[in-house]
């Protein structure tokens, strides 16, 4: 989250070009959305499976971060594929996450319409939002957008495989029923590209699928590129600051982990 947020500040600053990160997690993390109360986190059932929790600048509910693809789009309110306010940018980079998922042989649809229910659950795969994507039913890919002065963050996360009632796990719920229906609903919900195609798929298969789908749908060509060395030292200073900092990840919660 810091980096994500180091080349957004690089990138509304003139000093690198709009970019497209795409990356994984080690060890596997939650993310919460920027205003998504802390206390939906079990941290007991948390810290006994080693997994980390932060908070993201972009809005939305928890994810868990393992056996998936994380896409970053970084640039200006100016750009042409960007401007015009939310929906509208959401709308044409949802036409280039579409584009790559059919590369990889996915039967997607995109879901028109915002689900109220979706505010109410802590799990962000349980409900589907504006121009999100869907295979039979189920959703495939979250995302979520920030507009940061002049600069525009968006990023999402692609499930890959595995199991992804692993989330309920380590989020609270007042009975060990409720946690199992949440399981249940999840899974009648959202699915993964392994459970679509019948076959395991590699992150780095995937990654081309973005490279090249991205490129055609927004007529853009990338060239291939490090973190400078402003964005490396500003990464490390957010993940010192406010990212990797327990007041950041509790933010305006009243409710403390124990």
């Amino acid at each position: 989250m810091a980096v994500d947020s180091a080349i957004l500040g690089a990138v509304q600053r003139g000093e690198v070009p709009p970019t497209l990160r795409l990356y994984r997690w080690n060890p596997p993390c939650i993310s919460l959305g920027y205003i998504q109360p802390i206390s939906d986190i079990n941290f007991p059932r948390l810290n006994s499976r080693k997994w980390d929790v932060v908070r993201r600048p972009t809005g939305g509910r928890a994810i868990l971060h393992t056996d998936e693809l994380t896409y970053a789009v970084i640039g200006l309110k100016s750009d042409p594929r960007l401007k015009d306010g939310v929906l509208k940018s959401y709308q044409r980079l949802s036409i280039a996450l579409c584009e790559s998922l059919n590369l990889l042989g996915l039967p997607i649809q995109v879901h028109r319409r915002k689900d109220a229910a979706a505010e109410d659950q802590p799990v962000c795969f349980e409900n589907p939002s504006w121009f999100e994507i869907t295979v039979n039913g189920k959703k495939i890919i979250g995302s979520a957008q920030a507009r940061k002065k002049e600069g525009i963050l968006q990023h999402g996360t692609l499930p890959l495989g595995g199991d992804l009632t692993r989330i309920t796990e380590v989020l609270k719920y007042p009975t060990s029923a409720q946690r199992e229906q949440a399981a249940k609903t999840l899974l009648q919900k959202a699915t993964t590209v392994e459970s679509v195609l019948g076959r395991s798929i590699s992150w780095e298969e995937t990654a081309q699928a973005f490279h090249s789908g991205f490129e055609s749908t927004l007529n853009i060509e990338f060239e291939r590129g490090e973190l400078t060395s402003s964005e490396m030292n500003q990464a490390e200073h957010l993940a010192a600051t406010q990212y990797g900092k327990l007041n950041w990840t509790i933010k305006s919660s009243k409710v403390v982990p124990g």
